[in-house]
């Protein structure tokens, strides 16, 4: 965050959102305060000690009402949250620090105070993954500041102890993909650390391609991590109950089409004909009542003289064989009628 920019409300948003990022947006949140990072480094300096990790003293302000204590002359002087050397001032009396007072009262922000170093060079090391780097950058211009005006920046050894530095910092607000250690090397032999960034750092050398390249690498393992962990096959599974589902839907559907096939209105007298030749014992009975109509009519024109009223009697004494009798034997049918006659007088 530069001066007057503050995007909080964003990475407000995006941890609403639940969207995942390299330096988890916790420790972004918690980076927009540099006194609130200060802290923390002051309590990694208490447990490994000044020897190990030599932190710069500081004073913190509040607001402008609480800046009445004078600290020890040369001080610099921070105002709110800023970068590349922004908000930066080397007040050398109690005077000026009385007029750097009355600029902090208009920007109603909070201040702070560090012993001036007379600095040989800055030390920068970062970490992006699991790759660590160190420059060295000097002024050349003399001016107080080194990242401001012209300086030489150079490329040095890693040592043990900067990585110390680097790799304390990096586990600050549950770890960091991506930060940065910034120090001073005073004039009396001294290194003095003064900040840490995080992945705000800006890249600086002759290596930010590769340093790109790096920061690449580690985004895409990072989307590799959050999308091994989403559940894949879940959306298929009600997919698959539902299949069964429709296939028994189906089969009894077949069942009722056989009994819808019968009672459709009687129709033509040739399909009854195929359907009787090839189920003989169930068809004289349920085919029965509706080809009443349809039987007798082709049997009628075979009787010319008058046997209409002998049919009904026929029907009456056998159902069974109905169809069989009235086509095969349509004579015969009143010589029983004549016998049972005779018989009782006989007797």
């Amino acid at each position: 965050m530069a001066e007057n920019e503050d995007f909080r409300n964003l990475i407000i948003g995006m941890h609403y959102a639940g969207i995942p990022s390299v330096n988890s947006l916790e420790s972004i949140y918690n980076f927009c305060d540099k006194p609130w990072v200060f802290a923390q480094l002051v309590s990694i300096s208490k447990t490994l000690g000044v020897e190990k990790f030599p932190l710069i003293e500081q004073t913190f302000y509040p607001n402008h009402k609480e800046m009445l204590t004078l600290p020890m002359f040369p001080v610099v002087v921070k105002i709110g949250h800023a970068h590349s050397g922004m908000g930066k001032v080397k007040v050398d009396n109690h005077y000026d620090f009385q007029d750097i007072a009355s600029v902090v009262a208009l920007t109603q922000t909070y201040a702070t105070t560090e012993p001036f170093i007379d600095s040989k060079y800055d030390i920068r090391i970062q970490k992006i993954g699991t790759n660590y780097k160190a420059y060295m950058r000097t002024s050349i211009s003399g001016n107080w500041k080194t990242n401001t005006g012209s300086a030489m920046l150079e490329q040095i050894a890693m040592s043990d102890r900067y990585k110390l530095w680097v790799d304390t910092c990096s586990e600050m607000f549950g770890g960091l993909d991506i930060c940065a250690v910034k120090a001073v090397h005073g004039k009396d032999g001294k290194d003095y650390i003064f900040e840490v960034m995080d992945c705000a750092m800006p890249l600086i050398g002759e290596h930010q391609v590769e340093d790109r390249q790096f920061i690449t690498d580690l985004v895409v393992s990072k989307m590799n991590q959050m999308l091994s962990k989403t559940p894949i096959p879940s959306p298929q599974r009600p997919t698959a109950t539902q299949q069964p589902q429709s296939g028994s839907l189906k089969e009894p559907e077949p069942n009722k089409i056989p009994p819808q096939r019968p009672p459709p209105q009687g129709g033509p007298v040739q399909p009854q004909g195929t359907q009787s030749q090839s189920q003989e014992p169930l068809q004289p009975q349920r085919m029965f009542p509706p080809g009443q109509s349809a039987k007798p009519s082709t049997s009628q024109p075979q009787r010319p003289p008058g046997p209409t009223t002998q049919q009904p009697h026929a029907q009456g004494q056998g159902i069974s064989s109905a169809g069989l009798s009235m086509e095969v034997e349509p004579e015969p049918q009143p010589a029983p009628q004549q016998k049972p006659q005779s018989h009782p007088q006989l007797k």
